[in-house]
């Protein structure tokens, strides 16, 4: 990889600092790192791209693929700082139109000062056992109720259990359960200390390992998963709908 990239935090936000040549070859990379700084669900993630120099005309595309990841889980606000010339050109400005581009990280700071970018959130450490998915449940009970959204209560408490009994059953790690309401969505996520991909079992299996996922699967308005940086988070999004 030719492409470095520096992550620090910063009060209660990420900053990744990409250095280096951008060419297709350091695509999946650049795209993996960033994606494990989204699990990590900052406040916000800010990307300081003043350090790079675009090797391949379609590379800096990853940029607005994570932007995407972003916007479906965690609806983290993604700014892009300092980006080369070739993202900004007229002749190529229109196909980054829609990311958020400042000219520094000090003026995307300021923005996100004045932006009110805040969610309601909810954070629980869970130890993997038995009891695990019935806290999980009062959790999201409690949330739900709290943010006014009590007819999500059981399709939320459904998901939530697939995740933590998911872990408790075959990772056998800590997890870290997380709630986020946005205007649209609420989200659900666990993380845990397995780089595993999890995997639902194939239509029409009706027993086994991966049964908890087909029940997301039709449950959840998406679901997926995204690496960590010391295991991986599995998140479902629910639509916030007239009840």
């Amino acid at each position: 990889m030719t492409v470095d990239c520096d992550v620090r935090a910063d009060d209660g936000r990420l900053i990744a600092r990409l250095t280096g040549r951008l060419g297709m070859a350091d695509v999946a990379d650049v795209r993996l790192h960033l994606m494990k700084c989204l699990a990590e669900q900052p406040d916000a993630l800010l990307v300081d791209l003043s350090g790079v120099v675009v090797g391949h005309p379609t590379a800096p595309n990853v940029f607005a693929a994570v932007a995407r990841q972003a916007a479906l889980w965690p609806a983290t606000p993604v700014l892009f700082c300092g980006a080369p010339p070739e993202m900004t050109a007229p002749a190529t400005a229109a196909l980054f139109r829609r990311l958020p581009l400042f000219d520094s990280v000090e003026m995307a700071r300021a923005h996100l000062a004045g932006g009110g970018h805040a969610q309601p959130t909810v954070i629980e450490e869970l130890l993997p056992v038995t009891g695990a998915p019935r806290r999980g449940r009062d959790v999201v009970t409690d949330a739900c109720l709290r943010w006014d959204v009590p007819h999500l209560v059981a399709p939320a408490s459904l998901i939530c259990t697939e995740f933590i009994s998911n872990v408790a059953d075959h990772v056998g790690t800590l997890m870290t359960l997380r709630l986020s309401l946005t205007p649209r969505l609420l989200l659900i996520a666990v993380r845990d200390g397995s780089p595993v991909e999890p995997v639902a079992a194939s239509p029409g299996d009706t027993g086994g390992r991966g049964r908890g996922l087909q029940i997301v699967d039709a449950t959840a308005h998406a679901w997926g998963w995204v690496p960590a940086r010391d295991g991986k988070a599995v998140w479902g999004s629910l639509r916030i709908e007239p009840r």
